[in-house]
């Protein structure tokens, strides 16, 4: 809505609002601290309309504490004033980032939540106290005020960094590339610009995220909006259209450094997932496709004599199946690809876990030595052909797959949700739509077990990304070794 419009309470000001005299306690000098943390007593998810136009999106407040009457429920939600939004990966205006010796922030508060919309380009931001299951809308940053300032749209992730709030961008306002990252100001969520000074070789974006130990942002690819909005599109597909590159940065001087292609057969590299350990130098990126043979894979990069590199170290084979189980898109390959759509690493760099959104697998590996993962469990609900059920409800085939992940900082928790993209969503799961939100018991051993109790449906919506209360291992940067 013009900004004309907007409800009183969206114009107040932030500047004294975000202000404490002691530091928040949500932030951790260290991943080790972090992990230490009381347990999270609330899950943030973002809830999409199904068709973008029938209703708008929400942001809904599900219980997670154990101990209470109304655990595993939705206790609250807000929902956004436009039709069309459709909320992708959102996240914290301040988080233990601003705790970084070269720029800190002490004084910011983790109490907003920056949700943008990636077909709008509208964003949210969405206050959760004083009551954290009464969330509510306090500003919102109209498209053209985007477009103007940064030449950018269709907003993706949002990372909570030392001297602002990072947001990558699929492309620009027509549609077309480039894409890239602009900068909120942390205070008053001004935007402020584009952040690259020379992306030299780059035009491509999709997500973005830091070894700030050392000065190095990584960034990956997905498409530009013109060729994803609509559904996959088999041509660009088939072509290697859909990019296979890392790019790296250095990160105060804002500058391209590096591409490492992973080859053109490698199609949608998407999730980054860095060390968490700041004197560690490297992370782990999931890759939807391989043209060769419908596989999916893990890639680990890391830093070798100052030049980085990337490398296959988890290779996910597509599964046969019969052509009448599968949707039109893969009838002629006779095969249930995995379609890695997420992965998520513990605080403690020790477990990576893999959302197999075609093949409906979500599976745990052992990355204690990174080049070498050892899978320690899978756990089986949904897929394509698969349709296995929730324990809650053993007797309800479900579909779709696990997709987002999100895990707790302790590492003891694993929550999941199903849904990816609208329109990709009816390509590969064109019977029907069944949303969830479920979660699972990590253990020592590497073992991954459902909980029978915790089962979260919607009639209204589709569920897609999960932030925790008081952060989780996707959302906040150690600057101080553990």
């Amino acid at each position: 809505m013009p900004q004309s419009q907007q409800p009183a309470q969206f114009s107040s000001p932030f500047r004294q609002s975000h202000f404490r005299w002691t530091t928040d306690p949500t932030f951790y000098p260290t991943a080790r601290l972090a992990m230490e943390a009381p347990r999270e007593r609330y899950a943030y998810v973002a809830a999409l309309a199904p068709d973008n136009k029938s209703r708008s999106d929400a942001l809904l407040v599900v219980d997670v504490d154990l101990t209470s009457p109304s655990y595993g429920s939705v206790v609250g939600r807000v929902d956004l004033p436009n039709v069309g939004d459709e909320l992708h990966h959102f996240g914290w205006n301040a988080c233990s980032a601003a705790l970084c010796p070269y720029a800190p922030h002490p004084q910011l508060e983790r109490r907003y939540l920056v949700v943008p919309g990636l077909r709008s380009s509208r964003i949210h931001i969405i206050g959760i106290k004083p009551d954290p299951k009464k969330p509510e809308i306090v500003k919102i940053i109209e498209p053209e005020e985007i477009f103007a300032r940064t030449g950018y749209s269709r907003p993706h992730t949002v990372h909570c960094g030392p001297e602002g709030i990072y947001v990558s961008a699929l492309g620009a306002p027509d549609g077309t590339g480039p894409g890239g990252i602009f900068i909120l100001d942390h205070f008053d969520f001004n935007v402020l610009g584009r952040w690259e000074v020379d992306r030299g070789p780059q035009e491509l974006a999709y997500d973005f995220w830091w070894h700030l130990g050392h000065d190095t942002l990584i960034s990956s690819e997905w498409g530009i909006p013109n060729k994803i909005e609509n559904g996959i599109d088999p041509e660009t597909l088939l072509s290697s259209g859909y990019v296979h590159q890392l790019h790296i940065w250095d990160l105060r001087r804002r500058k391209h450094r590096q591409s490492i292609d992973l080859g053109k057969e490698q199609q949608m590299v998407l999730e980054l997932r860095p060390s968490h350990d700041p004197t560690r130098t490297f992370g782990f990126v999931g890759v939807v496709v391989s043209l060769k043979d419908l596989s999916a894979s893990i890639w680990l990069w890391k830093r070798n004599n100052g030049n980085w590199s990337a490398t296959k170290v988890i290779e996910i084979p597509a599964e046969p199946a019969e052509p009448d189980l599968l949707p039109p898109l893969l009838k002629g390959f006779k095969a249930v690809p995995p379609l890695v759509t997420d992965i998520n690493l513990s605080l403690d760099d020790k477990w990576i876990y893999v959302s197999c959104w075609g093949t409906g697998e979500l599976r745990r590996y052992d990355v204690s030595v990174p080049d070498r993962p050892k899978l320690a469990s899978v756990i089986q609900i949904g897929g394509i052909v698969r349709r296995a059920p929730h324990p809650k409800e053993p007797g309800i085939a479900l579909n779709w797959g696990p997709q987002m992940v999100e895990v707790s900082r302790d590492g003891k928790r694993v929550y999941f949700t199903n849904s990816l993209y609208a329109s990709w969503d009816e390509q590969f799961y064109p019977d029907g739509i069944g949303t969830w939100f479920v979660q699972a018991a990590a253990e020592s051993d590497g073992s991954l077990t459902l909980d029978p109790n915790f089962f979260v449906t919607s009639t209204e919506h589709r569920l897609h990304q999960v932030r925790l209360e008081g952060g989780d291992t996707s959302s906040d940067s150690f600057c101080y070794p553990s």
